[in-house]
């Protein structure tokens, strides 16, 4: 097998191809097609899909009209940097939600086109592949998107198992000292994707003293950050964990944040990256050769959302009563609890995830993502094992629809 990769590796080269390609492991919705071969779905009944992340909500007008009526900027290059006006609105937002005395638009925030591309080529910009053996941790579930980064940048991956026992924290420990001196990067995700745990002042802590220890870039997934169910109680972001603990100009630490999921545009690929100016000085410099600048339009678009509280708000609205009901529901035939934050539930099969998940496709009609997709086996354990993610992004009709059908599955269990 050895002597078959080495060739298949010099094939790669010879080819002119990136050898670590052949790392990269099928996306967990190429599994989910795969599970799917040859499997008839109950055409009798509605398809309700809840397997992706995917807004279904609808873009606020406002949104729209912005779009619309910035179109003639089609017609300018834009810049990397992005305008002063949307700088402004993502610092602003950033100083008010996060509760920062401020944050410098020019220097401390970038525009990205959405959180995924942005926290892909993170990872290019910080690696430096030619030290010995670098590596980057992730939590395990993990968006698949870090493993990849890690990889093609020339890092290892290395996993912390995030388990029930413990309200799926972070436990640090799980890593031996080895491994954090040849850290270079870690991303962690809070709210989390597939959890919905949100971290606490004292896993911040503990992980800004590794990171100042052994010197690593703490990138923070904070995507979710604006689906939460208590108004009063916004999720605690990286940003205002550093400042409350002391930590000024965010040494080390770079957030990703997005639109797609706050105001429902995950077309318009709008995001930022805010944090750490000496680092994103650097992401700057490479995003420039990158040549991933926003149009124009969407940059227009982007600040007015930015600049709207009231259809957020609603948002949460909508998924508060989404989640009140169908966890009511269905906490009459499983163990399921709300999440902190985000859109998905992480549910505990009686069965196998991926059996769970196909019967459920085959005689429902119902599709959710088998959670051993989401996750690696590290130690002798998947996380995501026997656990399935439902995505509430579909109408609040479909989602009760959807649980009913759950439960007569669990009937014939």
């Amino acid at each position: 097998m050895a002597a078959r990769a080495k060739i298949y590796h010099i094939a790669l080269r010879q080819n002119g191809m990136n050898s670590n390609l052949n790392q990269l492991q099928p996306y967990p919705f190429q599994k989910l097609r795969q599970l799917f071969e040859g499997v008839t779905r109950n055409a009798s009944l509605k398809p309700i899909d809840l397997q992706i992340g995917e807004p279904k909500h609808r873009t606020p007008d406002f949104i729209r009209q912005a779009l619309v009526d910035n179109l003639n900027g089609l017609a300018s290059y834009p810049t990397t940097s992005g305008t002063p006006a949307l700088r402004s609105s993502i610092a602003t937002w950033i100083a008010h939600r996060f509760h920062l005395p401020t944050i410098n638009p020019d220097t401390e925030v970038i525009p990205v086109n959405g959180s995924r591309e942005a926290l892909f080529s993170f990872a290019q910009t910080i690696i430096d592949c030619k030290s010995a053996e670098p590596v980057v941790v992730c939590p395990n579930p993990f968006y698949q998107i870090y493993e990849g980064a890690a990889l093609l940048a020339g890092a290892t991956p290395c996993f912390i198992n995030t388990l029930p026992d413990n309200h799926f924290r972070l436990d640090y420990t799980q890593l031996p000292d080895d491994i954090w001196r040849r850290t270079q990067l870690i991303y962690v995700c809070s709210p989390n994707n597939p959890t919905g745990s949100v971290m606490t002042l004292d896993e911040w802590r503990e992980l800004f003293a590794l990171s100042d220890r052994y010197g690593f870039v703490v990138a923070s997934d904070e995507c979710y950050s604006e689906i939460y169910f208590n108004e009063e109680q916004p999720p605690l972001g990286a940003l205002d964990a550093a400042h409350q603990l002391g930590r000024d100009g965010f040494p080390r630490l770079v957030v990703f944040n997005s639109l797609s999921k706050r105001s429902n545009v995950p077309g318009l690929r709008s995001g930022y990256v805010a944090g750490d100016a000496k680092i994103l000085e650097k992401y700057l410099l490479y995003r420039t050769y990158h040549g991933c600048a926003m149009n124009p339009a969407a940059q227009a678009a982007s600040a007015a959302a930015w600049n709207d509280e009231a259809h957020v708000v609603e948002n949460r609205r909508l998924y508060r009563d989404k989640f009140s009901v169908t966890t009511a529901l269905l906490s009459e035939s499983l163990p399921v609890q709300m999440p902190d934050a985000g859109f998905y539930l992480w549910v505990k099969t009686p069965i196998s995830d991926t059996e769970f998940t196909k019967r459920l496709y085959r005689d429902y009609n119902v599709t959710v993502l088998p959670g051993s997709y989401l996750a690696r086996d590290v130690r002798g354990v998947n996380p995501g094992e026997n656990y399935v993610r439902i995505a509430l992004v579909a109408s609040q009709e479909e989602c009760v629809e959807a649980v009913s059908r759950i439960k007569r599955l669990l009937v014939q269990l």
